[in-house]
């Protein structure tokens, strides 16, 4: 998983960039973690009460001169993706997804495409 400047989840048709006036404060008060790298990383658990049996984490990272970002939806314990857009097991999942990501845009973090 690569830092690029435009990101989305496989399978997904949005995409997104990140604004161009994101400032670091801005990226912290949005429960975005400050690594030792200097890069932000955001994790969430996308739990849902379907009957997939599957705990699902949202895992974006940004880089550090807030110009480029990774987005991944990953098993709980990071080793495998999870692609929440195949089929209609991860409905709600991909719903919460959207969710996370219009906030975010809303907020002027990222721009979708």
């Amino acid at each position: 998983m690569a830092f690029e400047k435009t990101a989305k989840l496989q399978g997904s048709t949005d995409e997104y960039t990140l604004s161009p006036d994101l400032k670091k404060y801005t990226v912290r008060d949005n429960a975005f973690e400050e690594l030792k790298t200097g890069n932000f990383q955001y994790l969430r658990t996308l739990t849902s009460d379907s009957v997939v049996n599957q705990e699902v984490k949202l895992k974006i990272v940004i880089s550090e001169d807030l110009s480029k970002l990774k987005i991944a939806t990953t098993t709980m314990n990071g080793l495998r993706p999870v692609i929440i857009y195949k089929g209609d097991a991860f409905k709600e999942i991909c719903e919460k997804y959207e969710f996370i990501m219009q906030d975010f845009s809303n907020k002027g973090i990222f721009e979708k495409k």
